[in-house]
């Protein structure tokens, strides 16, 4: 074939550029240290790069954000807990010395103080939050536990269920404590001391009192088992007793009484039989006048405690059946750090909160149908398929009984120390020159005598109650040590997942590397190369203007 000058060239020409081209790209490569430009340099190394960066940037989220912030959750919760349980060992202390009754009169103020603070002071630990998300209140992270301020006029209809096994208990009731006397006249009115009474009944709380201020509360229906159920139709006639309503229901040939009072002082001077049982004159009691009782098979409802006080047949059926109470009841007013409703019950925020607001009324569910607990869980991806809840519950760690248990033994403190108080100020008035005569001595004895046995009285119930309250205590300190052991379990299993992917995020990254990146000493030596072939091409290029076919005419 005969080659022409041209084609000559033309050749050296496309050569040359030919021998750019490849400068050009070992000069990009040299510069961006990376095999490909564009995916169309090398389809196959380009889509094994977008595999293996999506596979990167993944388990990058998860190591450097998602397993961080899980870990921060469960630490802000963990040290939520761990102050609980804290508190809780504080009551304990005050517990034990209680049940012994170590602490002396002046002891017994400081008591109730400690006792008051570590009450405010439980449930404040449980607004914790991470990162301005609440961590024990389930999806509602914008919202606190507790209330945060009194919300008088706020409405919750709350069904609360109650297990016999877990909420009946006996406890103390007393009547009939004495004023101390301040004149002679007082003073001479022995027929006012009262004897102070003991009465042992079965009980069963409500979380919340039905009493707030002027705002007294409702109940709507209540099931006692399969023993009876009743809804309540205050619009309907029904037997009234001191403005109280008094449902009589009768099951068989078995009459059951439910009747309800604002407070222990109004069930006292009740003297309706068919509420309180009828006279026991075998025991020496031929009044129910001011004393506190309940018939065998009644029910009363004490809305200021929010305590539901049993017969001793209905407590002994709800007993045998291992029966479940279920009580709905509406309440207006709660009181700042109470726990809202809603994270514990199935419950309704009414319209009557705020009848502007067209968002109310609100349903919370927290049971479903069956009565299994309806969850909140808060899921973290931590790993490719891997997720892991970070939230703990507040229901799942401590309850409102912890409150209303404190608020028992404040109570019961102050029933001691006031009947001390009453005791020295007799003791006192028997040492005073106007109280000096046999006759106002005698009349003092009596008082000593009514007030040392209120005294003794309220000092057992203390010790009694304070001792019950241990092992309430050391119930509830379990729970919330279970609470912590499950988060060190969670952060444990975090700790692992960590360790993994970022074992996974080195291989992926050394994958990525060897697929995507050249060495910089190879780049170096093929950029030579290439540019040394650049520039002998120039060269033979140069030497072919030099010749023609003339040279050899």
């Amino acid at each position: 074939m005969r080659v022409t000058n041209k084609m000559i060239m033309n050749n050296a020409a496309s050569n040359i550029n030919t021998t750019k081209e490849c400068v050009n790209t070992r000069n990009k490569q040299m510069t961006s240290q990376k095999k490909i430009d564009r995916p169309s340099d090398d389809p196959v190394v380009a889509v094994r790069s977008l595999r293996l960066s999506t596979t990167l940037s993944q388990v990058t989220q998860y190591y450097k954000k998602n397993i961080p912030d899980a870990t921060s959750w469960l630490d802000v919760t963990e040290t939520s807990l761990i102050n609980i349980r804290k508190l809780m060992d504080d009551c304990r202390t005050i517990a034990v010395k209680g049940s012994t009754d170590t602490y002396n009169h002046e002891d017994r103020n400081t008591m109730i103080t400690q006792l008051e603070s570590l009450q405010k002071q439980i449930f404040a630990e449980g607004n914790a939050d991470y990162a301005s998300r609440t961590v024990f209140t389930g999806f509602r992270t914008n919202c606190n536990l507790t209330f945060l301020e009194e919300e008088p006029e706020t409405t919750y209809r709350i069904t609360q269920n109650l297990s016999v096994e877990d909420c009946m208990e006996e406890h103390r009731y007393y009547s009939g404590t004495s004023v101390v006397p301040t004149t002679e006249t007082e003073l001479a009115a022995t027929e006012n001391i009262n004897d102070l009474s003991q009465t042992n009944l079965y009980r069963m709380r409500l979380n919340y009192s039905l009493n707030y201020n002027n705002n007294v509360g409702t109940i709507n229906s209540f099931k006692f088992g399969d023993i009876f159920d009743y809804t309540m139709d205050y619009n309907a006639t029904t037997d009234t007793y001191d403005d109280n309503a008094i449902v009589t229901h009768v099951v068989g040939s078995d009459t059951y009484v439910f009747a309800s009072f604002e407070n222990e002082d109004a069930w006292a001077a009740s003297t309706a039989e068919n509420i309180k049982g009828a006279p026991d004159t075998e025991s020496g009691i031929t009044t129910i006048e001011g004393l506190k009782t309940v018939g065998d098979n009644n029910i009363i409802l004490i809305k200021e405690t929010g305590e539901l006080i049993l017969g001793k047949e209905i407590a002994a059926k709800l007993k045998k059946e291992n029966a479940v109470v279920e009580v709905q009841y509406d309440k207006t007013g709660f009181r700042e750090g109470e726990l809202r409703p809603e994270y514990y019950y199935n419950c309704e925020k009414l319209a009557s909160s705020n009848p502007n607001d067209v968002k109310l009324p609100i349903t919370y569910k927290k049971f479903d149908d069956n009565g299994d607990v309806i969850h909140f869980d808060i899921e973290y991806t931590i790993a490719a398929n891997q997720t892991i809840t970070i939230n703990t519950e507040a229901s799942n760690v401590f309850t409102s009984d912890i409150q209303r248990d404190i608020s028992e033994m404040i109570e019961a403190v102050k029933l001691a120390k006031n009947a001390e108080d009453k005791l020295n100020d007799i003791k006192r008035m028997q040492g005073e020159s106007k109280y000096a005569s046999d006759e106002d001595q005698a009349y003092l004895k009596q008082w000593y005598d009514a007030v040392k046995k209120e005294s003794d009285y309220f000092n057992d119930n203390m010790q009694k109650l304070f001792n019950t309250e241990l092992g309430k205590i050391d119930e509830y300190y379990a729970t919330i040590s279970l609470g912590i052991t499950d988060l060190g379990c969670k952060k444990d299993s975090l700790d692992l997942t960590k360790t993994r992917v970022g074992d996974q995020q080195e291989t992926v990254q050394g994958l990525q590397s060897s697929n995507d990146d050249l060495d910089l000493s190879q780049i170096i030596i093929d950029y030579t190369a290439a540019y040394t072939a650049y520039q002998a091409s120039l060269t033979a290029a140069g030497k072919l203007g030099e010749s023609t076919l003339l040279n050899y005419l």
